[in-house]
């Protein structure tokens, strides 16, 4: 470990407003060869691409959170943790310049499978949602970093119209509005996003209601356009992406319309599922993962009208594309793939929306999530 201290310590001192750590969440075991988190160093100016590496030793901490002050990440373990209920969600501080994580304290999910984890704006709570048991919980986060036990247990009810993947509910995804006031919970099994509010001083949430989408769509992530009035959510089985009108005030969904991220007549055979979908920071794209279908759907945003038109579909360069992030800058997409065990980088263009191999990519076993933390400056 100590030679890999000192090697991100020289690249530090090079450090630049446009150079990132790159977190990668990951599955773990002897199938990927992963053994937790993993660190790498970009910088969005040059492209330059360190090779990750282990950051932090956890069970399959499939999904990560970056703490707004920069000092935390967050983990959930999608295996379960012996003398506890449910799986473990795990706080991390960030050791400065390496970018080396040292693990805080680990608590409870309550609920089976937390697959997702977010942190509300100003960094005071923390949601995750649990797609085994179909359950959200929330967390308070302390002065260190620290989380608390679960303050607020919710466990979903109901069920869709997919025998085989909607018999129950399954919660996907946890993400909050701009203002942190509310908390957006993507439950594939029931076809809804449920909506929460949340006090942010305690970290409680209380249900406020929810909103559709067609039935059979099992929406999977949601993400908010830069304007912070729409939003957007994948419907991982129908391989679509529905937009919605957001009210602010009364922390509501409005669906707006529904489209695919397929091209035109391909069918639809259930060895498809999208994953992922991320809002380009200029708000003029969605893009949305494919899975099986390996690619990346590329989508145009009419912020005028408020409508989606579906312009194609990039190769992701991998197997089973289920996470990827796109940079702050807004010019760099990275793929990550869990099957084939690769993050490939693509360069963006922010005038059309389209994505070019760059000719790099990175070996992450079983890479499931992409992070972004600014490398701090010394």
């Amino acid at each position: 470990m100590r030679h890999l201290t000192t090697a991100l310590l020289l690249l530090a001192t090079a450090a630049t407003a446009q150079d990132y750590f790159i977190y990668y969440g990951c599955y773990t075991g002897q199938k990927t060869g992963s053994k937790g988190i993993y660190v790498s160093r970009f910088n969005s100016e040059s492209g330059a691409w360190s090779s990750p590496q282990l950051a932090g030793e956890t069970g399959s901490p499939s999904f990560l959170a970056i703490h707004p002050n920069q000092k935390y990440v967050y983990s959930v373990g999608e295996t379960s943790t012996p003398g506890q209920k449910g799986g473990g969600v795990t706080a991390w501080k960030v050791e400065g310049a390496t970018g080396l994580l040292s693990q805080i304290n680990q608590v409870s999910s309550v609920g089976a499978g937390p697959c997702h984890i977010n942190v509300e704006p100003t960094g005071k709570a923390a949601v995750v949602a649990n797609y085994g048991g179909g359950s959200t919980a929330s967390y308070s986060i302390g002065e260190t970093g620290a989380l608390s036990d679960a303050v607020t247990f919710v466990q979903h009810e109901g069920s869709s119209v997919n025998a085989k993947r909607q018999q129950a509910p399954h919660a996907h995804s946890a993400n909050f509005s701009p203002d942190g006031k509310y908390a957006f919970i993507a439950d594939l099994g029931l076809d809804q996003v449920k909506v929460y509010a949340l006090d942010a001083t305690t970290g409680k949430m209380q249900a406020q209601g929810h909103a559709s989408v067609p039935a059979g769509s099992g929406p999977r992530h949601f993400s908010f356009h830069p304007n912070g009035k729409v939003a957007f959510t994948n419907g991982e089985m129908l391989m679509n992406l529905t937009s919605f009108s957001y009210d602010a005030a009364a922390g509501k969904l409005h669906a707006l319309e529904t489209v695919s991220v397929l091209p035109e007549g391909t069918a639809l055979d259930g060895k498809y599922s999208t994953a992922e979908v991320r809002v380009h920071p200029n708000g003029k794209f969605v893009y949305v993962s494919c899975r099986g279908h390996d690619t990346i759907s590329r989508l145009a945003f009419d912020e005028s009208s408020q409508k989606l038109k579906h312009l194609g579909n990039t190769p992701s360069g991998g197997q089973i594309p289920r996470n990827f992030n796109l940079d702050p800058s807004g010019q760099w997409l990275f793929a990550a793939h869990q099957n084939s065990h690769n993050v490939v980088l693509f360069r963006v263009n922010p005038e059309t929306g389209d994505l070019s191999p760059a000719g790099k990519e990175q070996t992450v076993g079983g890479c499931v999530c992409v992070r972004f933390l600014p490398v701090p400056k010394l």
